[in-house]
């Protein structure tokens, strides 16, 4: 647990230091879910690392980093889900309507 809390405050600082300055207002069950599911995902591309240093067939490399584009995939659409439900609606409350583009943008950036 003492992992988990460490990476929060990692990612924490990360995220002070965006260039946006706002922050995000996720629950802490739902900020350890996604530091568990990010670091399955580093122990993940350590793996493929490791393949790869061991001239790994490419097929099974290629199924790994399937893998891993399929588990980013679902952290980013359940970020997004949760963004939505709270920064995205605040801001549009407070009539902060520049938020639509903003998404907008980052929608488009996801989808590349």
């Amino acid at each position: 647990m003492e992992a988990v809390q460490h990476e929060m405050t990692r990612i924490k600082d990360v995220h002070d230091s965006s260039k946006s300055g706002m922050k995000s207002h996720h629950s802490n069950k739902i900020k350890a879910d996604f530091v568990i599911r990010l670091n399955r995902i580093e122990g993940q591309i350590r793996g493929i690392k490791g393949l790869i240093e061991k001239d790994a067939y490419c097929d099974d490399v290629l199924n790994q980093i399937a893998a891993v584009q399929s588990a980013l995939n679902s952290v980013a659409k359940r970020l997004l889900a949760e963004h939505m439900k709270s920064c995205v609606v605040e801001r549009i409350q407070d009539g902060d309507l520049e938020v639509i583009d903003e998404f907008l943008k980052t929608m488009n950036t996801l989808l590349k």
